[in-house]
């Protein structure tokens, strides 16, 4: 009875030993590369780290980062559930960006004067307010879809060097149209600013996505929606225009992990099989 018993123990141990030693699921999808926006999927109760750093999970599984314009090549992604842990290794690929140097053109038209410099960073302080909020919400589930239809007209990542003096580089896609052309929301979301005038970016709104994504739109000539506004897909949120510091009509549209700028024409990526 007792080599019965024993024998019983034994297979019972292995087993649990087996079902241990399973590895979790790690399915990763967009592009390995600078500027990308990420998603990948395990299961329910893990915790995940990226190069040592927690990120937060959904109740699905569902993991989401970015990889900002200058990323490191060389990043580990370590996923975790009851002792039970997948490390993946992620290679990103180098881009090369377009990179514009301009020279003679007035210092008056490059740098804003001491006014309207003030102005500028009390309206970047409030940008940067709004993308601090954080919900649960898992938009960025849905396939998204274009804001708006014309040519690119800018990408993301280029840079312009005036009279040698290396400028902020373009952290959107630029999308030229007539002004009045409608700009939909790309994902649903929740507004979480909306204003008319500032001086960069004249008519701006920020739609917040859920786990730290946020999408920016520039330059609107009209505003269709406000602060607290919940928003479908489609809906349409506001008009190309050519506000703020624009040279033309077009809508400059953003996307950001938390303060991470990333490429928003890499997005249609993650929904690929």
């Amino acid at each position: 009875m007792r080599k019965f018993i024993s024998v019983v123990t034994l297979l019972l141990s292995s087993a649990s030993v087996a079902v241990a030693e399973q590895p979790l699921p790690l399915e990763i999808k967009g592009t390995l590369t600078q500027g990308a926006l990420i998603l990948a999927k395990s299961e329910p109760g893990v915790t995940a780290t990226l190069n040592g750093e927690p990120l937060e999970v959904t109740s699905q599984g569902y993991i989401v980062f970015g990889f900002p314009r200058k990323s490191p090549l060389e990043n580990t992604l370590v996923v975790t559930k009851n002792g039970n842990k997948v490390t993946r290794k992620l290679t990103l690929e180098s881009r090369d960006y377009k990179i514009d140097r301009v020279n003679g053109v007035p210092q008056k038209t490059v740098t804003p004067d001491p006014a309207q410099i003030k102005r500028a960073r009390k309206e970047a302080e409030k940008v940067w307010l709004a993308r601090q909020t954080k919900t649960t919400r898992t938009d960025f589930l849905t396939p998204v879809v274009k804001p708006a239809e014309g040519r690119i007209s800018g990408v993301y990542g280029s840079q312009r060097i005036f009279n040698g003096e290396p400028r902020n580089p373009h952290y959107g896609e630029d999308i030229a149209g007539p002004t009045g052309t409608p700009v939909k929301a790309p994902w649903p979301g929740n507004v979480v600013l909306a204003e008319p005038d500032l001086f960069y970016s004249g008519g701006t709104i920020i739609i917040e996505h859920g786990y730290k994504i946020t999408t920016t739109y520039l330059h609107l000539s009209e505003l269709h929606v406000e602060v607290g506004d919940k928003v479908q897909q489609g809906d349409s949120i506001g008009e190309i225009g050519a506000t703020g510091r624009a040279t033309g009509p077009h809508l400059d549209w953003r996307v950001n992990w938390g303060n991470e700028r990333l490429d928003p024409a890499l997005l249609p990526q993650l929904y690929q099989n």
